[in-house]
């Protein structure tokens, strides 16, 4: 693993060339010239001089936003909950069981069934 290093000090700045002096210099007159020209289609006399009171305006009684209704959840019962009881085969239903394909092994019910996975395996 190798551990690569960079440099982390400051470059020294470039002066600016004659032409990019001249944009810099035509983009401040345009500045200028627009910031003046808002200013005339703008008058102050718009501007709100002395601030509003706003508790004419907002209130704190209602809120701002739409309130979501209350819904009740049902009546919580007080009854435990219990694990069920694990469910244990007894062994009365399966007679065995065998392989179907590769290490699939599958329930056997009757003496048919079994014959029949025995000839699927060899047929």
């Amino acid at each position: 693993m190798q551990i690569i290093y960079t440099s982390f000090k400051k470059r020294k700045a470039k002066k600016p060339t004659a032409k990019q002096r001249e944009l810099q210099k035509s983009w401040e007159n345009l500045l200028k010239k627009h910031a003046s020209s808002n200013l005339k289609k703008y008058p102050a006399k718009n501007l709100p001089a002395e601030k509003k009171d706003l508790s004419s305006v907002y209130s704190l009684g209602k809120p701002a936003c739409r309130e979501t209704p209350k819904i009740p959840s049902l009546p919580f019962t007080a009854a435990p909950c219990y694990k069920p009881a694990d469910k244990v085969y007894t062994g009365t239903a399966i007679k065995g069981i065998g392989t179907m394909h590769k290490s699939n092994a599958v329930p056997i019910f009757s003496d048919e069934q079994a014959v029949e996975i025995a000839t699927m395996r060899r047929g």
